[in-house]
């Protein structure tokens, strides 16, 4: 059996920081998925480096978060921020930055987890110069995204390629539902190894709080009908149809039916000019007094956000998996979300909420109001929810998986690529 503690492993995510304030423009579930994976993979014993590129000058070049667990952030290109679309001609910079990182810290590592498609490059080139054993998490697939949206970037058939490359040639792929293998094997190649492994959350952070406590926290009546919203402003997040369901909602004139758009936001960037997008269809729909905007929910009020919804809604057009479905449902709050993508996985229908066709206000009202004008049901539904995500979507439960697979591979491998320097002093 391998020494697992004594091995480093890299965490690739270059352009999902894991020390970021999530929320914040490109900062969501990919940065939530590298962070809470890299701890939990550190309390079971190895050390881990993750990856990002430095997005802005002030940025500490790295964070410690546990004694065996860091974010590492390499030069890539100018230090400000740049859009996912526009960040591949760096990506050779942060090569020569990661194998300078390598030098001077006198070892090599064996085994790296990339993420994204961008990271996915970069493990295969990284490949050439070392033996290495490389695993990756999509958290987005190009032939799903470019299939939902009309402006398709300039990247795309780069990003396609490279996703199939990917797929067909690293050690192993890691799938966060059945959903996205289906997705994989029908729309990027029916070559490379798969293994699934669902995203987890924090049982003990979310879960915690009564709603009528987080209510008073957040100073919302406690007769309040909310629905919640959590993510970032984004037109693939469907924040307009949850809008317009609000507003075909037969609730709608009650002075006690609130909705909650939560989520960070820069003026002028793409995350910004979405945010302004909505708040005028807000006013075009005359649900001003009934809508709030709380800006970025960081980790010290999130959890009372959740807890004081009555149902939490994700009218996602795709989403690999849906880390905020099971965030709300492990805070006993029932889950209305898209039909689509992992959220068919993670949301039991009739059992810890309900699913709908995205971008069908009409179905969205609908379902909203089923939860909201049965307070019984709803409860029922939070409490199978909760059950559901303590049994089978905690980062621990992530990690031990896998801590399987990596051991595994390097078992299987490192004959032929032992390195005097992988195992840390």
């Amino acid at each position: 059996m391998l020494p697992t503690k004594k091995y480093r492993i890299a965490l690739i995510s270059v352009d999902g920081d894991p020390a970021a304030e999530i929320g914040k423009e490109e900062a969501g579930g990919q940065n939530v998925y590298v962070r809470q994976v890299g701890l939990a993979l550190a309390q079971q014993g190895w050390q881990v480096d993750m990856f990002t590129r430095r997005n802005s000058s002030e940025q500490a070049a790295i964070v410690q978060h546990e004694p065996n667990c860091r974010t590492i952030r390499l030069k890539t290109g100018p230090a400000e921020f740049i859009g996912r679309d526009h960040l591949f001609k760096y990506l050779p910079e942060f090569i020569a930055e990661f194998q300078k990182f390598q030098q001077n810290q006198g070892f090599q590592y064996s085994l790296i987890h990339s993420n994204y498609w961008l990271s996915s490059w970069v493990g295969m080139e990284l490949k050439k110069y070392q033996p290495l054993i490389q695993l990756h998490t999509y958290h987005s697939l190009g032939a799903v995204k470019y299939n939902t949206i009309s402006d398709i970037p300039a990247i795309a058939n780069q990003r396609l390629a490279i996703e199939k490359a990917c797929l067909e040639t690293v050690d192993r792929v890691i799938a966060t539902s059945p959903q996205e293998q289906e997705h994989m094997r029908r729309l990027v190649s029916t070559q490379g190894q798969i293994e699934v492994i669902p995203c987890g959350t924090d049982v003990d952070k979310f879960g915690s709080i009564q709603r009528s406590t987080a209510r008073q926290n957040l100073g919302i009546a406690l007769d309040a009908k909310i629905v919640l919203y959590v993510g970032r402003f984004d037109r693939r997040k469907g924040i307009e149809t949850l809008v317009r369901a609000i507003a075909n909602s037969s609730l709608r004139g009650q002075a006690n039916l609130k909705l909650i758009i939560g989520g960070g936001y820069r003026p002028g960037y793409s995350d910004g000019i979405e945010r302004d997008r909505i708040a005028n269809i807000v006013t075009e729909l005359g649900l001003e007094n009934c809508t709030i905007f709380p800006g970025r929910l960081d980790d010290s009020v999130l959890p009372f956000y959740y807890a004081a919804a009555d149902v939490c809604v994700v009218p996602s057009h795709y989403e690999p998996f849906g880390l905020v479905a099971i965030e709300a449902m492990a805070s006993r709050t029932p889950v209305v979300a898209s039909d689509v993508g992992g959220l068919k996985f993670t949301v039991v229908p009739e059992v810890t909420g309900l699913l709908v066709p995205s971008k069908d206000e009409v179905a969205f009202a609908a379902a909203i109001d089923r939860i909201l004008t049965n307070p019984a049901w709803r409860d029922q539904l939070g409490e199978a929810g909760r059950q559901r995500v303590e049994i089978a979507f905690s980062w621990q439960s992530v990690a031990s998986r896998l801590t399987q697979i990596y051991t595994h591979l390097l078992n299987q491998t490192m004959p032929s690529i032992q390195s005097k320097s992988q195992v840390a002093a």
